[in-house]
């Protein structure tokens, strides 16, 4: 018999939430074929479950620097810090769609067991120590999020978005996947710690390396959702079950930040001066056209899927600088934006009902004469997005202009600023309607408590994190140390 080594049983060890969680939704998923519509809370309940047994793991986990299973797995306080917003993220996005699913009937298994395996997708990403476990996690991030899409079997809607979704995301992970073999075939490894020794100054010389970023940058600009590679989004958004654009809103960003964060800055962090000049050209973009389209747009969920579009551009621009600061900056503004991409989507889920959707902006006007409470909660979500002081949002984009100055690139600070002034417009509108319009709409704000409790809290975060920001700009800090 041969015997387990001791670094594999730590490497295994400290994989311990990805091994539960894995576990765990697979003990969700048996479970759920037994159980009939009517007991289908328990499938709620244990998803739940895995994802509250998954954090406590992580807490229990040492926080140490740690590279395992032959460099394919790495821990660390960034990876710990993404997870740990993931099973949050995830969590709420379970409570606030749990009524909305029983009310249309689609409080099914299969929506919080492919969220589940999109969350382990996140985890393997965020951990990723190479380009192909990086690759892997990817592709069961993307695979659950297609079928999400679909969830809804009987919206032809839906089924039209999820194909748009999949062809398209497909040509994206072909185009990322044929990168990385270039990368491969220039540095003859997958390991990004070796890739980032292996290369040097003379890099920038090799076309073939430059080529090979050429494919990783368009895969990753993609997932992302940046212009030139965004169209999917307005329509994916749109035709979505609103429980799933929450969801494909808000966790998937900790995702990609996570790719980037891997691949750009620790893999190709010797190349910045290559990748720079892609990631400004989209980031610019992105905020430009996210912000102009933005304001034509009656429909919610489309006009937050612009405002997705115009603040993933701000986190490119964290990254542009490839500094220490900003990366933090961007990370700080992932985070901040999650909270709010949460809350937003949350209140059209509130203002929904059966056979109605309350997706338009016409179908919030006269709300603070309806319910007051919610109509502030929105505003907090609003021009926190739009960047208003005192919110979060605010701070948030204040870092990362602040790391766009340090490095010199004060046109660019002022360029984003500008167009921040345009996309506030979008937000206020929203705002307008809600206290300054008659309500179309008398019907009474219904919910669970625990829908409306949560909602509150998320709403007030979005303000606290403005007003005392601190405590999580020094935890980003420390996870990127």
């Amino acid at each position: 018999m041969t015997a387990v080594s001791p670094s594999y049983l730590h490497d295994l060890a400290l994989s311990l939430p990805e091994v539960f969680l894995l576990g765990a939704t697979l003990v969700v998923l048996f479970v759920d074929l037994f159980i009939s519509q009517p007991h289908r809370q328990l499938t709620y309940l244990l998803s739940l479950l895995t994802l509250l047994g998954t954090v406590v793991l992580l807490v229990a986990v040492p926080e140490v620097h740690h590279v395992g299973f032959s460099g394919m797995y790495v821990t660390d306080g960034f990876a710990r810090l993404i997870k740990l917003m993931t099973a949050g993220t995830v969590a709420a996005a379970f409570l606030y769609s749990r009524d909305y699913l029983m009310k249309r009937g689609l409080f099914r298994g299969e929506y919080f067991v492919l969220a589940l395996f999109a969350t382990l997708g996140i985890f393997v990403m965020a951990s990723a120590g190479n380009l192909l476990t990086m690759y892997l996690g990817i592709e069961l991030l993307a695979l659950s999020q297609y079928a999400l899409v679909a969830f809804d079997r009987d919206s032809p809607i839906a089924a039209e978005s999820a194909m748009k979704y999949f062809v398209l995301g497909a040509i994206a992970s072909g185009v990322l996947l044929y990168g990385i073999s270039i990368i491969y075939g220039v540095t003859g490894t997958f390991d990004l710690s070796l890739l980032a020794q292996r290369l040097d100054a003379h890099a920038l010389t090799q076309v073939g390396l430059l080529f090979g970023l050429a494919f990783v940058m368009a895969g990753v600009a993609f997932k992302f959702g940046a212009v030139p590679f965004h169209m999917w989004i307005p329509d994916v958004y749109h035709g979505a079950p609103t429980s799933v654009t929450l969801f494909l809103g808000a966790a998937p960003k900790l995702a990609y930040f996570a790719l980037s964060f891997r691949v750009l800055a620790q893999g190709l962090g010797s190349m910045a001066s290559a990748w720079q000049g892609m990631v400004m050209v989209l980031a610019v973009l992105s905020i430009a056209v996210g912000n102009v389209v933005a304001v034509s747009q009656t429909n919610l969920k489309r006009m937050l899927a612009y405002s997705t579009i115009s603040n993933v551009g701000f986190i490119l621009l964290g990254f542009l600088t490839a500094t220490p600061f900003g990366y933090r900056a961007a990370l700080l503004y992932t985070i901040t934006y999650v909270l709010m991409a949460l809350g937003s989507f949350a209140m059209i889920i509130l203002l929904s009902r059966k056979d109605f959707e309350a997706d338009q902006i016409d179908d919030f006007k006269g709300l603070a004469q309806r319910s007051p409470w919610f109509a502030w909660m929105m505003l907090f979500f609003m021009v926190g997005t739009a960047g208003v002081p005192p919110f979060a949002g605010f701070f948030a984009k204040l870092y990362v202009i602040q790391a766009l100055v340090d490095v010199g690139l004060t046109w660019l600070a002022v360029v984003a600023v500008l167009f921040s002034v345009v996309g506030a417009f979008y937000y206020l509108r929203v705002v307008k309607a809600m206290f300054f319009d008659a309500p179309v709409d008398n019907a009474p704000v219904g919910g669970a408590i625990s829908f409306k409790l949560l909602l509150s809290l998320n709403g007030l975060a979005v303000l606290a994190l403005g007003l005392m920001n601190t405590p999580l700009v020094e935890l980003v800090a420390k996870a990127l140390r």
